[in-house]
């Protein structure tokens, strides 16, 4: 099969090979006769881009890198569709690497991503700091942007929910449901997401009353730790179980209803995230709902308005505010009414 080039268009159309580069380009404006000749030609004859040859032309592959730390969790995949759509728009394509939690895996990743020359990187970083080296590396060569999770302040821009907010929220919940023996179900390590949660629970028990100890039990952001947490905590009888996601509250509901636990008569359970998996949940779970498709998009637009890798003096820290989406999961308890509660 002939491949069809620019100079067969210009001819079948009576333009110039310039006005037809422009034309399928969009790069400067042209008439608007002109441009629908160019593009009548174009489909007519089956005209293909070369992305190879623009890519070489421009020293721009139109594409953006994407370094995940665990595709199995489902708040990624929701992210990713919106980064996609958000960028299509853009006229850029999304690679898409997962690192499996490990921060050496992660470094080789953005690695292989900027050999494939890629204009622009996104990261969720696995570690916030032993992802940090290798971020740090790679925003100074390509515009780089950090989602969800960040890595210390002036590494890149970054864009993630106000997770300090979000606990608050779900906090002034609880507080409100007469909830007095809470506990913390996290993550440990040092993955942004899991220290500021837990540090904003910490920081936020006392709205609960001034004698709630903050306690807590640290995992990781799995279905099966907040199972085994369950299995450590119910012999104490928290009445609400504060989640760090929505897996770790799937599992705890889940082993909750093994051990024939009244949710929520006796506990209140609720997560982070609000993934689909939150509104199926039997009973459906309380949890904080980011906003995903703002996530995607103030990344995408902070991509585009930074064109180069800049100063770390310039990097820009977007905090989004999350929202509280109350379910059956800590609807209030029966034996908290009559109940009084003053904020603290």
């Amino acid at each position: 099969m002939v491949e069809v080039t620019l100079k067969d268009v210009a001819r079948a159309s009576g333009c110039s090979v310039a006005t037809v580069s422009r034309v399928l380009a969009g790069t400067r404006p042209v008439g608007a006769e002109t441009a629908r000749r160019v593009r009548d030609a174009a489909e007519r004859l089956g005209y293909r881009p070369n992305h190879v040859a623009r890519a070489l032309r421009s020293r721009s592959t139109g594409t953006v890198g994407l370094v995940l730390p665990q595709i199995t969790n489902p708040f990624f995949p929701a992210l990713v569709r919106e980064l996609e759509h958000a960028l299509h728009a853009e006229g850029r394509a999304l690679l898409l690497a997962d690192c499996d939690d490990d921060p050496e895996t992660e470094a080789a990743r953005i690695g292989a991503l900027l050999d494939r020359q890629v204009d622009a990187l996104l990261v969720v970083p696995a570690d916030e700091r032993r992802s940090r080296p290798a971020v740090a590396a790679a925003a100074a060569r390509v515009p780089l942007v950090l989602l969800d999770r960040g890595c210390g302040a002036g590494v890149a821009d970054s864009v993630a929910v106000d997770n300090a907010a979000g606990m608050a929220l779900v906090l002034d919940h609880l507080a409100a449901t007469g909830r007095r023996r809470p506990c913390f179900v996290g993550a440990a390590g040092t993955a942004s997401t899991a220290v500021e949660r837990h540090a904003a629970y910490e920081a936020g028990i006392g709205v609960l009353g001034p004698d709630v100890p903050p306690r807590a039990e640290l995992g990781d952001f799995s279905v099966a730790w907040g199972r085994a947490a369950v299995d450590r905590l119910w012999p104490s009888r928290p009445d609400a179980l504060v989640c760090a996601n929505d897996l770790i509250a799937a599992g705890a509901l889940q082993q909750l209803r093994r051990l024939g636990a009244d949710v929520p008569g006796e506990v209140a359970v609720t997560g982070f995230d609000d993934i689909p998996l939150a509104g199926l949940a039997d009973p459906a779970l309380t949890t904080v709902r980011q906003p995903v498709a703002e996530l995607a998009a103030e990344a995408a637009g902070l991509l585009v308005r930074r064109p180069s890798a800049a100063a770390p003096a310039s990097r820009r820290a977007v905090r989004l505010a999350p929202r509280l989406v109350v379910r059956g999961s800590s609807a209030p308890d029966p034996a908290a009414s009559g109940r009084s509660w003053t904020p603290a």
